[in-house]
């Protein structure tokens, strides 16, 4: 297959990361895999912000697989984190959850009804599922599993050794402090979603600090699980520590190199891992800019671990349009699993691959879709037939294929406006939605809504759940008889019309052409005269047409496009409703 920076000539930005990423690991790591990362907090229902900490590093490792080079997308689950809060709006959570601050987030149990066995499980495999959608390959590392069993026991004997040079590069910092935000809440719906970064993201102290001096590493307490202690001793020599629970006052004196309950503190574990995964390429949000944020300690840090910082850009925050009553309600951010039940996985992996990690964009939840589509079905033909420019080429190629291959796609891509009205009008029965969809081309018709899926599916999701009910389509059941007889000679020549012409005009296009022209020759024009020929009265008088069929048809100034409308209807209806 050819690399997308071969077909593009290295426009996008994709490519350009991936050659710096490649020069940087041959330089680091000669002849072993290229290893880019990502890290995921199972603290709640995972976003469409942190979303775009794996799509970054994924676009990234694709586009180096793709060159032929080995490649691991690692991503650490950071389900050993401590569990902080009750998050609002989960369902099957109550606030007797808050027992359970200070846990690891695996020691937490599920929201009830969960068949998952604890908290962080439960919300990684939404996004597990979620990623498989997406097309992205990764090795997951779950931090529970790796401290539990060990794994990082000769790097937390380092870090503890070493935890006067820790201590002094976090102090450089400690009275530099960032400036206060000026943050306003905002609805949902024009939320700015962060990627936290990891677990260090909220309130993270950098150690424990007691009498006994700094100590980068928090044990958890054997009595309560809870991580609510301070280490009272610490012996370098026989690795003896000694710490005390201030939850439930429980004490005890272990040895550190057969401990396995506790975890480096986020400011010294996330470097940590850097030098013990070889990470070459991580990106991290726009929080990471400011002084002592974990990227820029990290990055000094890490040498003491005998590492290097990746190299990454800092991303910016994705922004969200739209979301439906019934989800803010609930006081819920959209996730990846929310997204993907509305538009499909090339859609979603487009808008990340299209921008750059230092631009912000928004995903859209409301109406806003259907005109991403159109712009998605206009791209996807200007592929086709070869006019697309080489950056939007490159997008498009990262959106429908990875290197593994094609993502499944719809077979007959019908415009999402088009199947949302559909779906809108038909309210769930898919024979009629059949029929409508079957008549857009009479030449070509469709021989099964399942050609149309899962579009279609889609769409009729987004109708369902982001539409709300005062906007829904609903057809009249009677023809609107004080209407039609309060219409003028004009009003009622435009009807006779287009009732003239829907038996010869009943496929799409052939309805579009009635429907505007209709008023063009009303006024003595040609039906196919464009727009240059045309007085700009023109525009009024098809404005006022398309008002007047919209409250014959459902009773409203507007509604889905008009030739969808009518398909729907079907032409006896409409011909009833229009007076015949």
């Amino acid at each position: 297959m050819p690399t997308v920076a071969q077909s593009t000539e290295t426009t996008d930005w994709v490519s350009r990361f991936a050659d710096d990423v490649i020069e940087e690991s041959e330089r680091r790591a000669p002849g072993k895999p290229v290893v880019v990362a990502s890290g995921l907090s199972p603290s709640g229902p995972i976003h469409l912000g942190n979303l775009r900490e794996v799509m970054t590093p994924h676009l990234v490792a694709d586009e180096i697989r793709r060159r032929g080079h080995r490649v691991r997308h690692l991503i650490s689950w950071d389900d050993y984190d401590r569990y902080r809060k009750v998050p609002a709006g989960v369902p099957g959570v109550d606030e007797s959850w808050s027992e359970h601050i200070g846990k690891p987030l695996t020691s937490v149990p599920a929201p009830k009804g969960s068949p998952h066995p604890n908290w962080a499980e439960h919300f990684k495999a939404a996004m597990v599922a979620s990623l498989a959608e997406l097309g992205v390959e990764f090795d997951g590392i779950s931090q529970t599993e790796q401290y539990t069993s060990g794994v990082y026991r000769e790097q937390i004997l380092h870090a503890m050794k070493h935890r006067g040079d820790i201590d002094a590069i976090l102090d450089q910092y400690r009275t530099k402090k960032a400036p206060a935000k000026q943050q306003q809440q905002k609805p949902v719906d024009e939320a700015e979603l962060e990627a936290a970064e990891g677990s260090g993201a909220a309130a993270e102290d950098d150690g424990s600090s007691g009498s006994a001096g700094y100590f980068p590493y928090k044990p958890y307490c054997g009595n309560c699980e809870k991580d609510l202690t301070t280490v009272a001793s610490y012996d370098d020599g026989s690795t003896e520590l000694t710490y005390a629970c201030t939850a439930c006052g429980f004490s005890e004196t272990v040895r550190l190199n057969e401990f396995n309950r506790g975890k480096l503190v986020w400011k010294v574990d996330w470097p940590m891992r850097w030098a013990y995964e070889g990470v070459i390429f991580e990106p991290s949000g726009v929080d990471h800019s400011s002084p002592g944020s974990s990227f820029q300690v990290g990055g000094q840090i890490v040498g003491i671990f005998g590492g290097k910082q990746p190299i990454g850009p800092m991303y910016a925050f994705v922004g969200i349009s739209g979301m439906a009553k019934m989800s803010s309600s609930k006081g819920g951010v959209p996730t990846p699993g929310d997204a993907l039940k509305i538009m499909e996985p090339q859609l979603l992996r487009w808008l990340y691959a299209r921008r750059r990690p230092n631009q912000s964009f928004k995903i859209a939840f409301d109406q806003e879709i259907q005109r991403l589509y159109d712009e998605w079905d206009r791209l996807d033909a200007k592929v086709a037939d070869g006019s697309a420019l080489p950056a939007d080429v490159a997008a498009h190629s990262r959106a429908v294929r990875t290197a593994s291959g094609e993502l499944p796609t719809t077979s007959r891509p019908l415009p999402y406006r088009t199947l949302a009205s559909v779906a809108d009008i038909t309210a769930g029965h898919e024979d009629q939605a059949l029929r409508i969809l079957s008549e857009l081309d009479p030449s070509d018709p469709l021989g099964s809504l399942d050609e149309a899926r899962p579009r279609y599916d889609k769409a009729e999701a987004w109708i369902n759940t982001h539409v709300p009910a005062d906007q829904r389509t609903i057809v009249r059941a009677e023809p609107d008889a004080e209407l039609l007889k309060s219409l003028d000679d004009q009003g009622q020549r435009s009807l006779r019309l287009l009732l003239d012409g829907l038996a010869a005009n009943w496929s799409l296009d052939g309805l579009t052409h009635l429907v505007y022209g209709v008023p063009k020759v009303q006024a003595g024009f040609p039906a196919d005269a464009g727009p240059k020929e045309l007085p700009p009265e023109i525009k009024t008088a098809q404005r006022s047409f398309f008002a007047l069929l919209y409250h014959l048809l459902v009773g409203r100034d507007t509604g889905p496009r008009l030739p969808t409308l009518l398909l729907a209807v079907g032409q006896e209806r409409v011909r009833a409703l229009l007076g015949e």
